[in-house]
């Protein structure tokens, strides 16, 4: 018995005449276009929401939040990710006209639009509230944790700080006892030359200073970690080890899983969030 076979493709097909023939009117994309095209882009912030009377035509910022907003909806989190989507998916050729921004245009409207894009979401609440899409009785609170952009290994603690510096003193303990053995045996001693040994000493005391320095920073901020790539980052238990992450708190409604409020913060426990997450929860469903 023979596989499924599929059409020929040299076969001609009667495809639809138009592009909005290929989207279904239950599809999430038209609500996104209904979405933003209520939305008044220019009182959340939106740069260039009134184009220019000269100089080159820039894209609509509309158009390129709702790239966002579909984007947020099918977890594609990279600009080039996105710029490939706009060349390949039917729904986003509808949903933004066939338009296909590059990824640098993409990566620069979420970079310019911080505040623009949380005032979106707090509209988009609103908008559930007033369609009565929160049940408003019962809520799920909890927290997750995000890994920042941070290695481990640039992140300090006051007790990791003074566990470097004192694995330091040892080894430099070390070197210089290999020196004096050095100095009291003959020539041609197997080991490492007394140069070495000298340049090893001054890069570990180099690296101590710079840990001392890090530690006075941490005594004078009177914070309890320092993280040299993500600054606002702090080490946390995530999945059973210690990681660099952030403390995302969401609460959500019972009746149709929407998330109500939501904040992110760097204290490494739950427990002292649940009350300023409730509070937040209970202003936004009135």
């Amino acid at each position: 018995m023979a596989h499924i076979a599929g059409t020929d493709r040299t076969q001609a097909v009667l495809l639809p005449d138009v592009l909005d023939d290929y989207v279904r009117p239950d599809n999430p994309v038209r609500f996104l276009e209904a979405f933003v095209a209520q939305l008044d882009l220019g009182a959340l912030g939106f740069q260039r929401a009134v184009p220019a009377e000269t100089g080159r035509p820039g894209y609509d910022p509309g158009d390129l939040l709702r790239l966002y907003l579909y984007g947020y909806l099918h977890r594609l989190r990279s600009s080039r990710r996105l710029e490939q989507e706009t060349h390949r998916n039917v729904e986003l050729m509808w949903l933004l006209r066939r338009l296909t921004p590059d990824f640098k245009t993409i990566a620069d409207f979420r970079r310019d639009h911080p505040e623009a894009l949380k005032r979106v979401g707090r509209e988009f609440l609103v908008l559930c509230r007033q369609l009565e899409l929160f049940g408003g009785e019962l809520l799920a609170i909890d927290g997750s944790k995000f890994r920042a952009v941070n290695a481990r290994d640039r992140s300090y603690t006051p007790a990791r700080l003074a566990t470097l510096q004192r694995d330091i003193d040892r080894t430099i303990a070390r070197y210089l006892r290999e020196l004096e053995r050095q100095d009291e045996a003959e020539a041609g001693t197997e080991g490492p030359s007394a140069e070495a040994l000298q340049e090893k000493i001054a890069a570990l005391q180099q690296r101590r200073t710079r840990y001392e320095a890090l530690q006075q920073e941490l005594a004078a901020s009177g914070e309890t970690a320092r993280s040299l790539t993500d600054s606002d980052s702090r080490p946390m238990m995530s999945g059973g080890r210690i990681e660099v992450c952030y403390n995302v708190q969401t609460a959500v409604d019972a009746k149709h899983k929407l998330i109500v409020a939501e904040d992110v913060t760097n204290a490494a426990g739950d427990r002292d969030q649940l009350s300023p997450i409730a509070a937040a929860a209970q202003e936004m469903l009135g």
